[in-house]
């Protein structure tokens, strides 16, 4: 009886091990997946952040060069605004089909693998 006490007591204290070890592993799962997500999010910010730089001054040199076409600066500044402003309005009615599943999408695909 005493020897099945002690079994029983190292079975439980087995399992008890077994269990801490399993929700540290979870823990560490988390963290790597969460570590992985927010590198992966800083690198794309940062590379986004030169990118719209870069764009940018573009896009001032653009608007200058159309300006000086035409023969009055800000007409190269409202065509170039025009532009974007097309651009702007069909990303706005396509945000809920390509961009908005296409970022969830990619969220998703970063925490099962």
């Amino acid at each position: 009886m005493e020897n099945t006490k002690q079994d029983l007591e190292l079975l439980f204290e087995k399992a008890a091990d077994y269990v801490e070890t399993r929700v540290d592993l979870l823990k560490l799962q988390a963290v790597d997946k969460i570590s992985d997500i927010v590198s992966s999010l800083l690198v794309a910010l940062i590379a986004g952040l030169i990118l719209a730089i870069v764009f940018f001054i573009l896009n001032i040199g653009l608007a200058l060069w159309i300006g000086s076409l035409l023969g009055k600066t800000y007409n190269g500044f409202f065509i170039v605004a025009g532009f974007y402003a097309i651009i702007g309005l069909i990303i706005y009615l396509l945000k809920g089909k390509f961009i908005k599943a296409g970022i969830s999408n990619l969220i998703i695909k970063k925490l099962l693998n």
